[in-house]
Parts: structure tokens; sequence; C-alpha cells
């Protein structure tokens, strides 16, 4: 019988698949933050944040970083704090709004959040699981 903190391999195998999916998309879209003007600089120019060019990419800076971290498993939990600051600004600053835009809605920003709602659920899931038994955190605890 496994204790309360304890996890299986199936578990462990579990987390990284989580791990992958959330710092493959930080990662490029960090990575896009700097190659394409239109996700990066144009968009904060358009959601009016000030001092875009520095934003985007001080943004895209922490979604590389905190991405790559999350991907090997290195400080899982400390790395999901700084991406959940981003996805809950994203969501605040361009899903929101879309409830009071006519044509748009309750039910467009619904299907339009559902990435950010998926990376937001994911990375609270992170936070409270950690790495799992299959990253470099758990090979460091293991010394």
């Amino acid at each position: 019988m496994h204790g309360a903190g304890s996890q299986t391999a199936g578990s462990g195998r579990a987390i990284i698949l989580v791990r992958l999916a959330v710092g493959l998309i930080f990662f490029t879209q960090g990575i896009l933050k700097f190659t394409d003007p239109k996700m990066g600089v144009v968009r904060f120019t358009r959601i009016g944040f000030p001092y875009p060019s520095f934003t985007a990419h001080f943004v895209g800076c922490f979604e590389i970083v905190c991405g790559l971290l999350v991907l090997i498993g290195l400080g899982t939990r400390l790395a999901s704090i700084p991406l959940l600051i981003v996805i809950g600004t994203a969501i605040a600053t361009t899903k929101i709004p879309e409830l009071f835009r006519p044509e748009q809605g309750f039910w467009f920003m619904v299907s339009d959040a559902r990435t950010d709602f998926a990376m937001l659920t994911s990375l609270i899931f992170l936070l409270i699981a950690g790495g799992g038994s299959f990253s470099v955190d758990a090979r460091r605890g293991a010394r």
C-alpha cells in the first residue's frame, strides 16, 4: 500500500505528459514572442500594455525559461508560479473582454479560451503534484 505522499510509476509517467504539454506550449509561445511580431509586440500593443516591446520580450523570457524547467522537471512547482501569472494575465486581458464584445459573448469566449483553461488547470496540477518521479527534481532528491 502506498502512503499519501508516494507516487506509483504510472502516476509519474502521467505527470510527464502534463509537463510535456505545458512545457512545450509555453516554450514555443515564448520563442514566438521574439520571432513573430504578431504574436509579440503587435499583440501586446493591441492589448494595451505599456512598453509593448519590453513587455512582450520580458514575458517571452519567462515562458522560455520556465517552459524548459517544467519540461525537464527542474523546480517544477516554482516554475509553475510565473506561468500561472502569465496565463492568468492572458485570460484577464484577452478572454474576459470577449464576454462584452458584440457577436462574441460567453460561448465564443469559452471556445477561444480552451487552451488557456487547459494550461491554467495543468499548471495548478503541477503546482500541487510537482514534477513527478521521472523528473530532474526526483533524481536530485534521490541522491
